[in-house]
């Protein structure tokens, strides 16, 4: 889906993560995207297409 990404939004991916967390919070948007699990706190980074195929839901972060 095509959302405007911003540093500090919250993103549904449509795989979990091994610790049961489908939320990541985005820390750096270019054309790779730095994201923290919301469960456990670890780090990964993903190219912008994989985000963009992958995500199901984005939140604002207020």
């Amino acid at each position: 889906m095509n959302y405007n990404y911003e540093v500090g939004d919250i993103v549904k991916l449509k795989k979990q993560h091994p610790c049961g967390s489908h939320e990541w919070e985005i820390l750096r948007v270019g054309a790779d995207f730095r994201l923290k699990c919301l469960g456990c706190g670890h780090q990964i980074m993903m190219a912008r297409k994989a985000v963009e195929k992958s995500a199901r839901d984005l939140k604002k972060k207020a």
